[in-house]
């Protein structure tokens, strides 16, 4: 297999690393409108959504070009290229394949532009895992459906503007993968109500989401009635490939190789530990592996081939990878690298330990360890499901 990147493929790389030089100052110098800039300015380069159809707003960049942005930026430490991470990552996507033109026109270029956030309505309190088992129900009425259940550990819920919300219309039905059907929902639509968890590091992401009588219009439905799963499985492929992006782990792993440089271990820095050595190489290794495999993604989408069950490869390798370098982090700072944003002694402003705490977000989210393992067993290498 050949590796090696095209001359165009170069002088791309060239052009993005001259773009971040530019553009990027350091964090010390970033005044309150940066944030605002940069998005502006990636958005003109055309780096928002940059694989996306022209006619959706994209630039219909390659991908192996999108990769080396991702990558770049990744390493630069750069700001993300939009505010809606699921609205770019699975959302977007999702309405670009399943919606109407009416709503391809009406949620497409917000989502570049960063005008609005979007959160997943998917986990119930008896029915995360199994998400096909869901009793959140919308009966139609009229131009309309009513909406009446509840969602809970959905991120980003309390400052979302819009929900892609997975509910049951059909409740008779012969498998329970039938009578699912998705909708596009205001999250400030009447009826809806949204109670933020606190987690251990007392951060929000997470909410509860009661819908009583909530009215959603016909044409905010996002594919047929009772074909919801379909949409689902491709949003859900999209999200696991997005939470094993391997370009987000280059950037941890920079980031705890500085921790190391900048840490003393019994009077001598830690990077010349060996023990510590082999350990950052150990990370090294599962991180070339992510990219590797994620390669494989890339060779699918650009064969025109949709992303299915591998992508939860990936995902499984990332939970597991981002608990080891948080406890790592936080066991090579002692007592230091326990305290959070605000101690005295906090190391690097609270991050690593923060971090640590937030492991429900990447481990839970898109599926838990043991979802991916079935999933893997069952899809990828056949096993039998009992």
């Amino acid at each position: 297999m050949d590796f090696d990147y095209t001359a165009s493929e170069q002088s791309f790389r060239e052009e993005v690393r001259s773009f971040i030089s530019e553009n990027l100052p350091p964090k010390k110098e970033r005044d309150k409108n940066f944030l605002a800039n940069w998005l502006e300015k990636v958005r003109a380069k055309g780096w928002v959504g940059f694989a996306w159809p022209k006619e959706f707003g994209g630039s219909e960049g390659g991908l192996i070009e999108q990769t080396i942005l991702r990558e770049e930026m990744a390493l630069a430490k750069a700001p993300p290229l939009g505010t809606s991470m699921m609205g770019l990552a699975w959302v977007g996507p999702g309405i670009m394949q399943y919606g109407t033109e009416e709503q391809k026109r009406k949620f497409i270029p917000d989502i570049l532009d960063s005008k609005v956030t979007w959160c997943t309505g998917y986990s119930e309190p008896n029915h995360g895992s199994d998400l096909a088992a869901i009793q959140c129900k919308a009966e139609l009425n009229g131009d309309h459906y009513l909406v009446n259940g509840q969602k809970i550990w959905t991120t980003g819920a309390p400052w979302s503007q819009w929900i892609i919300l997975l509910t049951r219309t059909q409740f008779d039905v012969e498998s329970k993968h039938d009578g699912i059907t998705c909708f596009l929902v205001p999250m400030d639509a009447p009826g809806v109500e949204v109670r933020p968890i606190q987690n251990m590091a007392g951060d929000k992401h997470f909410a509860e989401i009661f819908f009583t009588d909530v009215q959603v219009p016909v044409e905010n439905r996002l594919g047929a009635e009772g074909e919801g799963w379909n949409v689902t499985v491709s949003a859900l492929a999209n999200e696991r490939s997005s939470i094993g992006e391997v370009t987000q782990m280059f950037e941890k792993l920079e980031n705890l190789k500085e921790l190391v440089k900048t840490t003393s271990k019994q009077g001598q820095p830690a990077s010349e530990d060996p023990k510590v050595r082999r350990t950052i190489a150990r990370f090294e290794i599962k991180v070339a592996a992510m990219k590797f495999n994620g390669l494989r993604y890339l060779t699918k989408q650009i064969k025109g081939e949709p992303l299915t069950s591998e992508t939860s490869v990936n995902k499984l390798h990332r939970a597991s990878l981002e608990i080891e370098i948080d406890d790592f982090a936080v066991q090579l700072t002692g007592q230091a690298g326990l305290q959070l944003r605000g101690g005295e002694s906090a190391i690097d402003g609270g991050t690593w330990s923060k971090s640590a705490l937030n492991w429900p977000n990447v481990v839970i989210g898109g599926g838990t360890p043991n979802i991916q393992r079935n999933i893997i067993a069952e899809r990828l290498l056949g096993q039998p499901k009992d």
